[in-house]
């Protein structure tokens, strides 16, 4: 299995900690978010990573991972960064794909590595308390997921007006199955490059929105569902709050972080 994983971002909402750095390498409790992720694919089994940087990328750490460069990172969104390493999405091969600012627990990371569906979308039932901890209101952050009763996904990425249209949220990790890689490049290059979806451009296109035009064309894309276990480190106030709560011992409620090795 190979990862990629999606970091080009300016994280401008978690400034002043990626003045000089992008969001990936930007410090929970003592190591960085991308080196967090890196260890626990380690411990999954997974050592083939290749990082899409942008944004400051020279200041990334990739340690043993290859860095591909979204030359376009300021004017281009999640769809197209995953593209720039379209030379390292080898059909045949299964493909995990991560945000690069989410940190998880390697239960989580296991359970879309086990899910046997062609494409797996990771996504937290317990998504409400998390949401709580970060803002006032989780409803006008969320999105929504809705899934069937074999668990694929019929709607995701859309504004929700109320929390029966969010089963579970969106985290951005997911698998493609080895035998549907070529499938997705060859969906990809289909996309009419001057619609809109989801009110952006083809160069803006949310990867909910690529998953959304599968779904729409008879893909089954699976939602493998956890219970927490893993943040999301988007503004410098989730970030304070995440440190706050290591230092008290009450992020573990939350996301185990443990200590840096």
């Amino acid at each position: 299995m190979k990862a990629i994983i999606l970091a080009a971002g300016q994280g401008t909402r978690l400034r002043p900690y990626t003045n000089d750095k992008p969001k990936c390498m930007v410090h929970l409790a003592g190591k960085s978010l991308l080196h967090r992720q890196m260890e626990i694919m380690s411990q999954c089994g997974i050592s083939d990573s290749i990082i899409v940087g942008g944004y400051c990328i020279e200041r990334i750490d990739p340690l043993d991972a290859k860095v591909v460069e979204n030359y376009d990172y300021d004017s281009t969104n999640m769809l197209s960064t995953l593209f720039c390493a379209r030379d390292h999405m080898i059909p045949g091969e299964d493909l995990l794909i991560s945000y690069g600012d989410i940190v998880y627990e390697p239960q989580v990371l296991q359970s879309i590595i086990d899910c046997s569906a062609a494409i797996c979308v990771a996504a937290d039932t317990q998504w409400e308390k998390l949401w709580k901890l970060r803002m006032d209101d989780p409803l006008s952050d969320a999105e929504t997921f809705v899934f069937d009763k074999n668990q694929y996904i019929v709607e995701l990425g859309k504004h929700p007006k109320s929390y029966r249209q969010v089963q579970a949220q969106y985290m951005g990790l997911m698998r493609i199955r080895s035998d549907k890689v070529a499938d997705v490049i060859a969906a990809y290059d289909a996309l009419d490059v001057d619609a809109l979806y989801d009110g952006s451009d083809f160069s803006n296109m949310y990867m909910t929105s690529f998953l959304q035009c599968l779904i729409d064309k008879g893909w089954l894309v699976k939602a493998c569902l956890v219970e927490g276990g893993w943040l999301e480190v988007d503004t410098a106030e989730d970030l304070n709050t995440y440190e706050r709560m290591a230092v008290e011992g009450s992020l573990d409620h939350y996301y185990k972080c443990s200590s840096p090795s």
